[in-house]
């Protein structure tokens, strides 16, 4: 192959020609020169090529030889159009102002194609980005949903809110084509059921949990969740798990039953809805396993928020409905006014949406194991920034407990991502 080491500079000297055109035909020639006359103007423009660096020709045209390029240069004001064949790295063309712009031209067996994207060019940094807004919108979620529940404590309803706004959401989402609706049939309908049930319970115990007790403490009892995927991995799917893992988990145990003795702010409702939490998004993680569908994760989610809308529905009316009609909405209206009660209830549910999107997103980008140490530091970022922002006040024994958790969380996940990509590589090597 020949070598595109030596870059070939083009300048193109005209104040109207402005653009390059590929061009299907491919004319190969050794020495070029295209004279073209302006319709309003006798002046000749010539279109020069400049030589490869450190090779002199005292001829007036040039010689390039390597791999084609199709390129040709047009225009409404040039009468004949010329195809020259040439290896290029780079070009720089000179438009109606006389500056000159340099394109990055990458040649592939022996075709010109467009430059890299950025994010092609720098994955590194569009995954820390990517990272970034995961944790902020998580953050920020975690935040004003707190402060709704300071002044609205009805978190069936608000449950509600938060996946009716992502339903919207991806219905327009799909109305626009991005992405484009995938279609779903009844065996999909019954396989998505019971993850959009599990979504729906722990999506709303989680909301109860946060609305009784602080943020800090429901993420921190929300760290067992390893512990309840280990427990169902082994007794309900008959998986073995290694004793390395259970070990893991025996910090988690203690850090959040530190944590839990001395919590300020502990009540057993705020409790019980955390670990019920727990359990549901665990089996959800069952079901999703079960209902590998080949769909793309983003209709799968938003097809499991449509149904678990629908579960969490009857429970809103039932439960809260009564207290909402009677008093509820009068309340919150009367403190903070009814454009901030609206703004507040339809931004929670679009941050609530978009981080879990964005996570799906994140995750899909990385590996296990760095997909373990982010989920991770995502807990110990929204705890730290909760106990700041609403000044909660902790205990010596809980903020030893809450970082006893989240130590054995990141061992545990270390060791079951490590485990998942072995298995990974051996699978490959086996089909190989």
């Amino acid at each position: 192959m020949a070598s595109t080491a030596n870059p070939v500079q083009y300048s193109i000297k005209t104040p109207r020609i402005s653009s390059l055109y590929l061009s299907s035909t491919k004319v190969c020639c050794a020495k070029v020169l295209n004279s073209t006359r302006s319709l309003t103007s006798n002046a000749r423009r010539l279109l020069h090529f400049s030589p490869l660096p450190g090779k002199k020709d005292s001829s007036p045209g040039v010689c390039f030889c390597g791999e084609p390029l199709k390129f040709s240069g047009g225009s409404q004001q040039i009468r004949r159009r010329v195809t020259v064949d040439f290896q290029v790295v780079s070009a720089a063309a000179a438009d109606a102002d006389g500056r000159a712009h340099e394109i990055e031209i990458e040649v592939s067996d022996g075709y010109a194609k467009p430059s890299k994207s950025f994010g092609e060019r720098f994955p590194a940094l569009v995954t820390g980005f990517f990272f970034f807004m995961w944790y902020f919108l998580n953050v920020i979620f975690n935040i004003l949903n707190k402060k709704v529940y300071n002044y609205f404590p009805y978190p069936y309803f608000v449950s509600v809110i938060h996946l009716l706004v992502g339903v919207v959401y991806c219905l327009v989402s799909w109305t626009v084509g991005l992405p484009k609706r995938a279609p779903i049939n009844k065996e999909l309908l019954v396989i998505l059921t019971p993850v959009a049930f599990c979504h729906a319970l722990g999506h709303v115990m989680s909301n109860v949990s946060f609305a009784t007790v602080a943020v800090s403490f429901t993420h921190t009892i929300k760290a067992l969740e390893p512990f309840f995927n280990a427990a169902a991995s082994q007794f309900v799917l008959g998986h073995q798990i290694p004793l390395s893992l259970w070990l893991s988990l025996a910090p988690v145990v203690i850090g959040v039953s530190m944590a839990s003795l001395t919590e300020l702010s502990f009540n057993w409702t705020g409790f019980i809805s955390a670990m019920i939490s727990n359990i549901a998004f665990t089996y959800r993680s069952i079901y999703s396993k079960k209902a590998m569908t080949g769909m793309d994760s983003t209709n799968v989610y938003a097809y499991t928020s449509i149904i678990a809308l629908l579960f969490c529905i009857p429970p809103a009316v039932l439960i809260e409905g009564p207290q909402l009609m009677q008093y509820g909405f009068k309340a919150a209206i009367a403190k903070v006014g009814l454009f901030k009660f609206l703004s507040d209830l339809f931004w929670i549910g679009m941050f609530y949406h978009l981080y879990n999107q964005l996570a799906t997103n994140t995750l899909e980008r990385v590996a296990p194991l760095t997909h373990a140490v982010g989920n991770v530091l995502k807990r110990v970022f929204v705890i730290g920034f909760s106990i700041v922002v609403f000044g909660n006040k902790i205990s010596t024994q809980t903020g030893i407990g809450t970082a006893v958790a989240i130590a054995g969380v990141a061992i545990y996940s270390l060791i079951k991502a490590n485990m998942e990509e072995g298995k990974r590589k051996a699978a490959l090597a086996a089909a190989s």
